[in-house]
């Protein structure tokens, strides 16, 4: 039975740079589609740039359409249910853009993010990968700072999976990624696992080479009881044992060919 899908897709954009967000959500997370909208209408990109939005309903019973107008740039499509980073990478399978972003249902972006994200990124042909600071959107409506941000500028390759390897987290936030789409598929999207697999995709792109931190706030990261951050085998127990073993085994074994690969030439 063909699954369905409703793509609308952006039309005049063939002259037009793409960017294109990615976002997985299942039926619990449909509630907060039409705020993540309404940041992303917000923004403004460079001349010559436009997005496409790649939603990826993660199983049956989602039916974002419902909560999303008919905007051309909006793509949605569903896909057996697997976890958000399985729908991301399914997401990634349809998209057109040369840049890849990060953008969870549940979060909202701040004004000129995908403008800074776009810059850093044509500045510098070497940097393959940025992301900016964030705020905690907490459940009343305030924010508060998330801490250990580094300084803004180049992020050397290999610093992301030193800070991770000493505090299990990453200094730089993964929900603000913005990277370039050959670094995203030559890693295959997000590792495949119930959670962290956007950390995953973060130290995978550190091993390949440098990245950027933008200090002002890109990103209003909300914070509910839904989300696969509160559950409680998030961060402890042996599955997150599991994860963070393959995570930083993957970073260390790309960094290793790399290297090697560098000797040979």
């Amino acid at each position: 039975m063909a699954l369905a899908v409703v793509d609308r897709c952006c039309e005049g954009a063939a002259e037009m740079t793409i960017l294109s967000l990615i976002t997985p959500v299942h039926a619990a997370g449909t509630d907060y589609l039409a705020s993540a909208y309404a940041s992303l209408t917000a923004q403004q990109l460079p001349a010559g740039w436009t997005w496409e939005w790649l939603v990826q309903e993660d199983g049956e019973g989602v039916e974002a359409s419902r909560h999303l107008p008919d905007d051309p740039r909006i793509r949605i499509s569903r896909s057996r249910r697997g976890g958000p980073h399985v729908a991301r990478t399914v997401a990634l399978g349809r998209s057109t853009g040369e840049l890849i972003k990060v953008f969870d249902a549940d979060d909202v972006l701040t004004p000129g993010v995908l403008a800074r994200d776009i810059a850093a990124l044509t500045a510098s042909q070497d940097i393959g990968w940025t992301t900016s600071a964030v705020l905690d959107l907490l459940p009343d409506g305030s924010l508060a700072s998330f801490p250990g941000n580094p300084v803004e500028g180049r992020i050397v390759s290999g610093a992301v999976l030193e800070h991770w390897e000493q505090y299990k987290r990453p200094q730089v936030h993964p929900a603000t990624l913005c990277a370039r789409r050959s670094w995203v598929t030559a890693l295959g999207g997000w590792m495949a696992l119930p959670a962290s697999g956007d950390t995953g995709l973060l130290l995978g792109l550190d091993a390949i080479g440098d990245g950027h931190f933008t200090s002002r706030v890109g990103l209003h990261y909300r914070k509910h009881a839904g989300q696969i951050t509160a559950h409680p085998e998030h961060s402890q127990g042996e599955e997150w044992q599991a994860r963070m073993r393959i995570i930083g085994e993957r970073a260390k074994s790309l960094k290793a060919l790399l290297s090697q690969e560098l000797v040979r030439r």
